[in-house]
């Protein structure tokens, strides 16, 4: 079994981690992977009535002041069965005339617990408000006694007026460090970012090093003030899909349309969508039409227009008239709701060197704490200055929580999801992101992912007197008794002109070959180059084309042809350019025929091709490219590319494709464009990047503080600069990923 808990009060990155893996032990659990961006933790395993107990029991001898709840769903409704066969019952679906003075006061407590529910969150944001208030004012306060102590005790001759201001600046800054302290120590909890940073304060106080430890504690605060705020941004960019999702729908009931929520909508239903609200479920046009911003759900900012018959995704907003709309699904099972919970569980999701940094960090405080009683003890001995070195090691001290690790890099593929959702990418996971941008070649599926997967009229040639409406004219004319795609693709372009067709004196198809017909006189042949080929028909040397190619000849003369392929998508070239120009090799996969790969390939840039193939085939093509050139990411969108996709490093599938590829992919690209990989691919890349710099950075900062530490040159400033201030600085960093302009 699968739960998501909510873990509030939650504030250190390295807590959280050792949260997780005190978690993943508890009996009956077989794995607990926490989210510390969201504040979520997901766990599998057995869970009985004691278990939520015994996790916050296990969380508090962490951190003292976790408290780990159910995640409450705010659409969940005492009833499964759909508004439309209630007969009888009440909407608690208690049967109305037995149970009715029961069921309406059910109904009495379950709108009661509803308006409870809307006062908590409406007190805990002003509560949070406040909170707020208060930290700034509070911050301000101990910098203008910070100010006061260091002029004090640069004009004043005595000590002592400086010394009570910079306590009082530390008790007003410190007081909730302080107060965390004590509740670990309660709890044996001594390795506690707290803990650590009040026993170095303290001890910089004993030594007179004041400002020191009135800085650490100074800066230590700004830092978590910042990390908070970039935390917070970061979140809001992956509850942004979360937020589409429609409170209440109007669906056509007994011949009026009737406020529901949007949970009782089942597929069938009617529903009426007026100017500026956001669909609720996926459907076709019954009636009516209008424009609606898709932008929420592709990234597309241009407005789509709909009409009758079309189809409309859910979670985008009706821009012009009222029209109604035939449910696809339900509401749960909508296009928003699979985007809500993948951009979800995607940021739960995490990469390979999340897990790296988790594990250091394990090793990486014990070894610190070593070498600070080490470097307090030793050199103190043998030279005698124990002020010197035990202002040494409370600078270790200061710089042995991880946190600036902890956060920033998981943080950074957070960052990516998240900006990625706003393009209508979405990645299923942090672990996605990092694969990507390790990817050296992407293979792209034809039909459907470079092309549109319908066949049109592309080209139209002539090569004699006749002009290219009167090929059109003569050839649809003759194959509209014809049931093949092809001669249906010329037909249809022909109605799109508003070319009349004729119709012929007599026309026969010949099977694999084209049509032979006679019109107003003339004997007309309408094929392929073998037709031409069998009746002695002489063609001119032209180039190659991509697709189905039918030769028109009149009274045994070529006198055109017409190519029906499918149509390249309109960001296929510019997604190939792009990709080249960052140094990724390109290649095209498809069931088509050799040649009609080729050309399309050489049309694109695309490096290598190849057609004619079977998903074994594919998946024998991508081994090839792995072996030549590292990770290979595979984009596609048939039932076909299934495995071809699982078996790729990273997986792609356009979201107009089948349910097996969207299942199969670790990337789905809502607008079904080819640019989309572009984008994806950028954003991956920077997200890699930015992981890397902060690791290296937040080491080398550290390893600095440490080396000069050791040499006898200790400075707090130095230490909680590398602690608070590379955590503010790396933070930051990561959340500059959310600038989606970067990839567009």
């Amino acid at each position: 079994m699968e739960k998501t808990f909510i873990i509030n009060e939650l504030n250190c990155a390295h807590c959280g981690a050792k949260i997780e893996e005190a978690l993943s032990k508890l009996e009956g659990i077989e794995s607990a992977v926490l989210n510390f961006p969201m504040r979520t933790i997901k766990m599998h395993g057995e869970f009985t009535d004691d278990t939520l107990r015994i996790m916050n029991e296990t969380a508090r001898s962490i951190e003292p002041d976790v408290e780990i709840l159910p995640r409450e769903h705010h659409h969940e409704h005492h009833h499964k069965e759909h508004h439309h066969e209630h007969h009888g019952e009440c909407c608690c679906g208690h049967d109305h005339e037995h149970h009715h003075g029961e069921a309406h006061e059910h109904c009495h407590e379950h709108e009661h617990s509803h308006e409870h529910a809307h006062e908590h969150s409406h007190e805990h944001t002003h509560e949070h408000s406040e909170n707020d208030k208060g930290e700034l004012l509070t911050l301000i306060c101990g910098i203008v006694l910070f100010a006061a102590a260091v002029i004090t005790g640069h004009f004043l001759s005595s000590k002592i007026p400086a010394l009570v201001l910079f306590a009082a600046a530390y008790l007003i800054l410190g007081a909730n460090i302080l107060k965390a302290t004590v509740k670990n120590i309660k709890a044996k909890n001594f390795f506690d970012e707290n803990t650590l940073m009040t026993v170095a304060t303290l001890g910089a106080f004993a030594i007179g090093e004041y400002a020191e430890a009135v800085g650490v504690v100074l800066f230590f605060r700004i830092g978590e003030m910042f990390e908070d705020f970039a935390v917070a941004r970061s979140r809001k960019a992956i509850t942004a899909a979360a937020a589409l999702r429609v409170d209440e729908a109007e669906v056509l009931l007994s011949g009026s349309f009737t406020v529901v929520d949007a949970d009782e909508v089942k597929a069938g239903d009617i529903l009426r969508i007026k100017t500026g609200e956001r669909i609720a479920a996926d459907g076709i046009v019954e009636s009516g039409e209008s424009r609606v911003d898709t932008s929420a759900i592709n990234g597309e900012p241009i407005p789509m227009t709909v009409r009758t018959g079309d189809r409309v995704i859910s979670g985008c907003i009706n821009l012009g008239d009222t029209f109604t709309l035939r449910a696809e699904s339900g509401a749960a099972d909508s296009t928003i709701a699979r985007v809500a919970a993948a951009v979800e569980d995607a940021s739960a999701a995490k990469p390979k060197i999340d897990r790296f940094i988790t594990r250091f960090a394990k090793v990486y405080t014990p070894i610190v704490i070593a070498a600070a009683v080490l470097t307090a003890i030793i050199p103190s001995l043998i030279t005698g200055d124990w002020t010197k070195w035990i202002h040494s090691a409370l600078t270790f001290l200061v710089i042995s929580c991880p946190c600036a690790l902890v956060l920033s890099v998981p943080l950074a593929y957070f960052s990516g999801i998240g900006a990625a959702s706003k393009l209508g990418i979405l990645f299923k996971g942090g672990d996605s992101v990092e694969a990507l941008g390790k990817v050296k070649v992407i293979a792209f599926d034809k039909t459907g992912t470079i092309t549109d997967g319908s066949f049109s009229v592309t080209t139209v040639e002539s090569f004699g007197k006749l002009s290219e409406n009167d090929l059109l004219r003569l050839c649809g004319s003759c194959e509209q008794t014809s049931t093949h795609p092809v001669a249906q693709s010329i037909v249809e372009r022909c109605k799109t002109d508003g070319l009349s067709l004729a119709s012929p004196d007599r026309s026969g198809e010949l099977a694999g070959r084209g049509i032979s017909a006679e019109l107003s006189g003339n004997s007309i042949l309408c094929g392929n180059e073998r037709l031409m080929a069998e009746n002695g028909i002489e063609l001119p040397g032209l180039e190659k084309a991509a697709g189905s190619i039918v030769y028109i000849a009149v009274n045994g003369k070529a006198e055109g042809r017409i190519v029906v392929s499918d149509k390249l998508k309109k960001t296929a070239a510019s997604a190939v350019s792009g990709l080249s120009k960052a140094g990724i090799k390109t290649a095209l996969f498809t069931g088509d025929k050799a040649e009609n790969a080729e050309i399309t390939a050489k049309k694109l840039g695309i490096v290598t091709a190849a057609g004619g193939l079977l998903p074994e085939g594919k998946l024998e093509e991508l081994g090839r490219l792995r072996e030549k050139y590292g990770s290979v990411m595979f984009v596609g969108d048939g039932i076909n590319d299934g495995p071809v996709l699982a078996g790729a490093d990273v997986g792609g599938a356009m979201q107009s494709g089948s349910d097996l590829a969207l299942e199969a992919a670790d990337v789905i690209f809502m607008n079904s464009e080819p640019e989309s990989v572009l984008r994806a691919k950028r954003i991956s890349d920077r997200a890699l990047r930015v992981s890397y710099f902060n690791i290296a950075f937040a080491l080398a900062v550290k390893a600095a503080v440490l080396v000069l530490g050791l040499i006898g040159h200790p400075s707090m400033w130095f230490a909680v600069f590398a602690d608070s201030g590379v955590a503010m600085i790396l933070v930051l960093n990561s959340i500059r990923i959310l600038n989606t302009k970067k990839y567009i």
